[in-house]
């Protein structure tokens, strides 16, 4: 038996349920969020970003944009707001709002009424984060709060697994419309688990549903119960005045857009290796009339896309899992955070590779950006986690919030850099060199990321509001 089960019998495992619930939050998040992605070349051929496939390149960027600029407003506000409303309702309104905007794509035929309702989705998802982030720190001590972490954003994964399985399908079955209605109204059943199960440590101690073992466990860091004994909000001014802060909303914006960027692209990037290389074949075998898919080097896309997030999936969990290792094997906490994220930062470098080797097959490129993904959800394991390392309880979702704000200005950035690219190149008839320059980019950020946040904060530790 190991020592994790150990605990979990001896004091309960009710937190756990609560990780559980965040995970599936998160898993709609990215169900919704990765819809308009792959459905991309679908949308195009329906003429919603225009005629010219140059300035379809671009259009498509702006709508992505939409989300990201409405995201970065919403995750300023979002913490604030989930910090007034409390974790339960804030987090439940957040659902409703991106549900609801999920299903009025449905209504969008052309870029800017897309537009809108990707603002309203951006807007409304932005709480998630806040939210969960809140509410692992409620619910967990900073020695499982990695993992939990890891666990509750490997969701991100799945929901981007379960996107590309379902997604294309009813697409083509009834309609791109009904593919945003259906991923939509998901979000609506998980409200009713919600509601029916969640309540603070305190609530669940003094109904019965917790045991004292394991809310004593929840509330065992002494010097984070010290530093977080009032209860005064904390003003965005004064947060901005912390070197811990700035080392978070760095790290966010210059790794965010990374992640956002494969997934709005990389179903289109796999689309375009199969159609390199159809052309490619059928320009050898003028008499070749077989199907596409027996080429060599042909993959399904769907298929390499749910390859991608499955194995990202395991770099989430185990990004929450190394440094919780580390310090059972007696490494300094904030160091054993650093030093995981180093790692971690060093994977995506392998995405160097994806175009030169994509070029000999496509499951190579597929490949070399499943390490790079699972990197980053590794990476964004620990990031998360670094603030409740640094700030008490009552400042996590404002910090996160200010910190998902720069994440998605970084966003916006490498979507317009993706579309400027992608446009010119495509105007050339040489895209893929305009994947390799954006491969690039996403490959050397995280060190980057990792040398500044340890520049402004070396050291991860819990900082005293009531001397500071």
């Amino acid at each position: 038996m190991t020592k994790f089960t150990q605990v979990n019998q001896q004091i309960g495992r009710y937190r756990w349920t609560i990780c559980a619930l965040v995970f599936f939050a998160t898993t709609i998040n990215y169900l919704d969020r990765n819809v308009l992605g792959l459905l991309k070349d679908t949308l195009a051929a329906k003429g919603v970003f225009g005629t010219d496939k140059a300035a379809q390149e671009l259009n498509y960027s702006d709508v992505v944009i939409c989300f990201t600029t409405a995201y970065a407003v919403g995750m300023v506000l979002a913490g604030r707001i989930i910090d007034w409303l409390g974790t339960k309702r804030g987090y439940a309104y957040s659902l409703i709002g991106w549900s609801l905007a999920a299903i009025g794509h449905a209504f969008g035929h052309h870029t800017w009424s897309f537009g809108f309702w990707r603002a309203a989705l951006g807007f409304s998802e932005a709480g998630n984060f806040p939210a969960a982030n809140k509410t692992i720190a409620e619910w967990f001590p900073r020695r499982e709060r990695a993992f939990a972490t890891g666990l509750y954003n490997s969701g991100a994964n799945v929901g981007a697994i379960v996107a590309p399985l379902t997604v294309p399908y009813i697409a083509e079955a009834w309609g791109w419309e009904w593919a945003f209605v259906l991923t939509g109204a998901v979000g609506l059943i998980w409200l009713i688990f919600w509601y029916a199960t969640y309540a603070s440590p305190e609530d669940k101690l003094k109904s019965g549903q917790l045991q004292q073992a394991e809310y004593d466990f929840i509330h065992s860091d002494k010097d984070e119960h010290a530093a977080d004994v009032s209860t005064v909000r904390i003003s965005w001014f004064r947060l901005l005045g912390f070197r811990q802060t700035w080392a978070f909303v760095t790290g966010k914006f210059l790794t965010d857009g990374i992640w956002w960027f494969f997934m709005f692209w990389l179903p289109s990037f796999l689309g375009g290796e199969n159609a390199r290389k159809i052309a490619a074949y059928r320009a050898a075998h003028p008499d070749f009339t077989g199907d596409p898919a027996d080429i060599p080097g042909v993959i399904s896309w769907t298929l390499a896309v749910a390859v991608v997030y499955t194995i990202a999936t395991g770099g989430s969990i185990f990004g929450g899992w190394l440094p919780k290792r580390f310090m059972s094997a007696g490494i300094e906490p904030s160091k054993a955070r650093k030093l995981a994220m180093f790692m971690f930062a060093c994977l995506p470098l392998a995405v160097l590779f994806a175009s030169r080797l994509g070029a000999i097959n496509t499951w190579l490129a597929v490949g070399c950006i499943a390490i790079a993904c699972s990197a980053h959800q590794a990476w964004s394991a620990n990031i998360f986690t670094t603030v409740s390392d640094m700030f008490p309880k009552r400042a996590v979702a404002s910090v996160t919030g200010l910190g998902g704000m720069a994440g998605a200005v970084g966003g916006v950035l490498i979507a317009r850099v993706a579309g400027l690219l992608l446009s010119h190149f495509t105007a050339l008839g040489k895209i893929e060199l305009g994947y390799g320059i954006l491969f690039m980019i996403c490959g050397s950020i995280y060190l980057v990321a990792w040398i500044t946040m340890h520049l402004l904060a070396p050291r991860f530790t819990q900082i005293d509001l009531k001397t500071t």
